[in-house]
Protein backbone atom coordinates (compact mmCIF):
# COMPACT_ATOMS: atom_id res chain seq x y z
CA UNK A 1 0.00 0.00 0.00
CA UNK A 2 1.29 3.37 -0.79
CA UNK A 3 0.27 6.42 -2.22
CA UNK A 4 1.70 7.07 -5.84
CA UNK A 5 0.93 10.60 -6.59
CA UNK A 6 -0.14 14.35 -4.80
CA UNK A 7 -1.67 16.44 -7.33
CA UNK A 8 -2.16 19.82 -7.04
CA UNK A 9 -4.20 22.71 -8.96
CA UNK A 10 -4.54 26.01 -8.59
CA UNK A 11 -7.94 27.36 -9.23
CA UNK A 12 -9.77 31.42 -9.17
CA UNK A 13 -12.34 31.50 -6.92
CA UNK A 14 -13.62 33.98 -9.24
CA UNK A 15 -16.58 34.85 -7.28
CA UNK A 16 -18.29 38.08 -7.05
CA UNK A 17 -19.00 38.17 -3.18
CA UNK A 18 -16.86 39.67 -0.46
CA UNK A 19 -17.12 40.08 3.25
CA UNK A 20 -15.84 43.22 5.31
CA UNK A 21 -12.04 42.06 4.36
CA UNK A 22 -11.69 39.42 1.39
CA UNK A 23 -13.17 39.91 -1.77
CA UNK A 24 -13.43 36.75 -3.98
CA UNK A 25 -13.57 37.45 -7.54
CA UNK A 26 -9.32 38.25 -6.60
CA UNK A 27 -9.04 34.54 -4.69
CA UNK A 28 -7.59 31.43 -5.49
CA UNK A 29 -7.83 27.92 -3.72
CA UNK A 30 -5.52 24.82 -3.75
CA UNK A 31 -7.38 21.36 -5.32
CA UNK A 32 -5.37 18.54 -4.21
CA UNK A 33 -5.51 14.58 -4.85
CA UNK A 34 -4.08 12.07 -2.84
CA UNK A 35 -3.90 8.94 -5.04
CA UNK A 36 -2.89 5.52 -3.63
CA UNK A 37 -2.73 1.81 -5.01
CA UNK A 38 -5.63 0.30 -3.29
CA UNK A 39 -8.15 -0.43 -5.17
CA UNK A 40 -11.93 -0.20 -4.18
CA UNK A 41 -15.08 -1.15 -6.28
CA UNK A 42 -12.20 -0.96 -9.22
CA UNK A 43 -10.97 1.99 -8.98
CA UNK A 44 -8.09 3.75 -7.15
CA UNK A 45 -8.52 5.26 -3.93
CA UNK A 46 -8.24 9.08 -4.41
CA UNK A 47 -8.54 11.07 -1.28
CA UNK A 48 -8.89 14.83 -1.95
CA UNK A 49 -9.02 18.33 -0.28
CA UNK A 50 -9.21 22.04 -0.67
CA UNK A 51 -8.26 24.79 1.09
CA UNK A 52 -10.74 27.41 2.64
CA UNK A 53 -11.51 30.23 0.57
CA UNK A 54 -10.03 33.14 2.05
CA UNK A 55 -6.53 31.39 2.31
CA UNK A 56 -5.11 31.37 -1.21
CA UNK A 57 -4.18 28.43 -3.63
CA UNK A 58 -0.95 27.29 -1.85
CA UNK A 59 0.61 25.25 -5.30
CA UNK A 60 3.87 26.71 -5.13
CA UNK A 61 4.64 25.56 -1.39
CA UNK A 62 3.24 21.86 -2.46
CA UNK A 63 4.98 21.14 -5.21
CA UNK A 64 8.38 22.77 -4.27
CA UNK A 65 8.51 21.06 -0.50
CA UNK A 66 5.51 18.99 0.65
CA UNK A 67 4.74 16.58 -2.18
CA UNK A 68 7.99 14.92 -2.71
CA UNK A 69 8.64 14.43 1.05
CA UNK A 70 5.64 11.85 1.06
CA UNK A 71 6.34 10.38 -1.94
CA UNK A 72 10.23 10.14 -1.80
CA UNK A 73 9.47 8.23 1.79
CA UNK A 74 9.61 4.77 1.93
CA UNK A 75 6.22 3.82 1.79
CA UNK A 76 6.18 1.64 4.74
CA UNK A 77 6.58 4.47 6.78
CA UNK A 78 3.83 6.12 6.44
CA UNK A 79 1.26 2.91 7.61
CA UNK A 80 -0.79 2.62 10.13
CA UNK A 81 0.53 -0.02 12.63
CA UNK A 82 -1.69 -2.94 11.36
CA UNK A 83 0.05 -2.11 8.05
CA UNK A 84 -3.70 -1.56 6.67
CA UNK A 85 -4.36 2.34 6.22
CA UNK A 86 -2.37 5.08 5.61
CA UNK A 87 -1.35 6.90 9.24
CA UNK A 88 -2.19 10.65 8.63
CA UNK A 89 -0.02 11.26 11.97
CA UNK A 90 2.90 9.61 9.88
CA UNK A 91 2.38 11.26 6.79
CA UNK A 92 2.14 14.80 8.50
CA UNK A 93 5.41 14.28 10.16
CA UNK A 94 7.15 13.08 6.43
CA UNK A 95 5.57 16.33 5.45
CA UNK A 96 7.52 18.49 8.33
CA UNK A 97 10.45 17.22 7.99
CA UNK A 98 13.20 20.24 8.15
CA UNK A 99 10.71 22.59 8.62
CA UNK A 100 10.89 25.02 11.91
CA UNK A 101 8.16 24.21 14.61
CA UNK A 102 5.73 26.62 15.31
CA UNK A 103 2.53 27.98 12.73
CA UNK A 104 4.05 29.72 9.71
CA UNK A 105 0.61 30.75 8.30
CA UNK A 106 1.07 30.06 4.46
CA UNK A 107 2.30 26.46 5.48
CA UNK A 108 0.19 25.53 7.63
CA UNK A 109 -2.69 25.93 4.42
CA UNK A 110 -0.69 24.04 2.06
CA UNK A 111 -0.25 21.00 4.58
CA UNK A 112 -3.38 20.89 6.00
CA UNK A 113 -5.12 20.71 2.23
CA UNK A 114 -2.65 17.44 1.96
CA UNK A 115 -3.95 16.28 5.48
CA UNK A 116 -7.85 16.93 4.16
CA UNK A 117 -6.68 14.95 1.14
CA UNK A 118 -5.28 12.26 3.58
CA UNK A 119 -7.66 11.63 5.82
CA UNK A 120 -10.18 11.50 3.02
CA UNK A 121 -8.28 8.75 1.29
CA UNK A 122 -7.76 6.62 4.78
CA UNK A 123 -11.98 7.21 4.84
CA UNK A 124 -12.09 5.60 1.53
CA UNK A 125 -9.66 2.92 2.39
CA UNK A 126 -11.42 1.90 5.87
CA UNK A 127 -14.85 2.10 3.67
CA UNK A 128 -16.58 4.20 6.22
CA UNK A 129 -17.48 7.82 6.20
CA UNK A 130 -14.73 9.92 8.06
CA UNK A 131 -16.74 11.30 11.22
CA UNK A 132 -17.60 7.56 11.92
CA UNK A 133 -13.80 6.72 11.70
CA UNK A 134 -13.24 9.58 13.95
CA UNK A 135 -15.13 8.55 15.86
CA UNK A 136 -14.27 5.03 16.56
CA UNK A 137 -10.38 5.94 16.90
CA UNK A 138 -10.82 7.75 19.94
CA UNK A 139 -13.17 4.96 21.15
CA UNK A 140 -16.73 6.99 20.50
CA UNK A 141 -19.62 6.50 18.60
CA UNK A 142 -19.97 8.67 15.92
CA UNK A 143 -23.49 11.01 16.20
CA UNK A 144 -25.12 10.81 12.36
CA UNK A 145 -26.67 14.91 13.67
CA UNK A 146 -24.28 17.54 13.92
CA UNK A 147 -24.97 21.00 14.59
CA UNK A 148 -24.78 23.61 11.35
CA UNK A 149 -25.83 27.03 10.64
CA UNK A 150 -26.14 28.76 7.14
CA UNK A 151 -23.50 31.74 6.38
CA UNK A 152 -24.53 33.93 4.11
CA UNK A 153 -25.00 37.97 3.86
CA UNK A 154 -22.02 38.79 1.93
CA UNK A 155 -21.95 41.58 0.05
CA UNK A 156 -21.92 41.66 -3.63
CA UNK A 157 -22.54 44.44 -6.91
CA UNK A 158 -26.24 44.87 -7.03
CA UNK A 159 -27.75 43.18 -3.86
CA UNK A 160 -30.46 45.16 -2.56
CA UNK A 161 -31.72 44.77 1.03
CA UNK A 162 -34.77 42.15 -0.58
CA UNK A 163 -32.13 40.11 -2.07
CA UNK A 164 -30.57 39.83 1.44
CA UNK A 165 -33.50 39.04 3.03
CA UNK A 166 -34.39 36.56 0.77
CA UNK A 167 -31.23 34.82 1.18
CA UNK A 168 -31.43 34.68 4.56
CA UNK A 169 -35.18 33.56 4.66
CA UNK A 170 -34.24 30.69 2.04
CA UNK A 171 -31.88 28.96 4.89
CA UNK A 172 -34.47 29.04 7.51
CA UNK A 173 -37.07 27.31 4.71
CA UNK A 174 -34.39 25.12 4.40
CA UNK A 175 -34.74 23.67 8.10
CA UNK A 176 -31.47 26.05 9.66
CA UNK A 177 -32.27 27.02 12.89
CA UNK A 178 -29.23 29.47 12.91
CA UNK A 179 -28.03 31.90 9.87
CA UNK A 180 -25.17 34.02 10.02
CA UNK A 181 -24.35 37.20 8.12
CA UNK A 182 -21.57 39.07 6.99
CA UNK A 183 -21.16 42.39 8.08
CA UNK A 184 -18.09 44.59 8.48
CA UNK A 185 -17.63 45.27 4.74
CA UNK A 186 -19.81 48.67 4.57
CA UNK A 187 -20.48 51.42 6.53
CA UNK A 188 -22.35 51.53 9.82
CA UNK A 189 -25.00 52.45 8.53
CA UNK A 190 -26.02 50.52 6.00
CA UNK A 191 -24.53 47.43 8.12
CA UNK A 192 -27.37 48.51 10.92
CA UNK A 193 -30.07 48.57 8.24
CA UNK A 194 -29.30 45.03 6.56
CA UNK A 195 -29.11 43.46 9.87
CA UNK A 196 -32.65 44.97 10.96
CA UNK A 197 -34.54 43.78 7.48
CA UNK A 198 -32.78 40.50 8.21
CA UNK A 199 -34.26 40.39 11.82
CA UNK A 200 -37.26 41.90 10.59
CA UNK A 201 -37.18 38.93 8.01
CA UNK A 202 -36.38 35.99 9.80
CA UNK A 203 -37.50 37.46 13.69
Amino acid sequence: MRIVDIREVTKPIASPIRNAYIDFSKMTASLVAVVTDVIRDGRPVVGYGFNSNGRYGQGGLIRERFRDRVLEAEPASLLNEAGDNLCPHKIWAAMMQNEKPGGHGERSVAVGTIDMAVWDAVAKIAEKPLFRLLAEREGGTADPRVFVYAAGGYYYPGKDDSALRREMRSYVERGYTVVKMKIGGASLDEDQRRIEAVLAEID
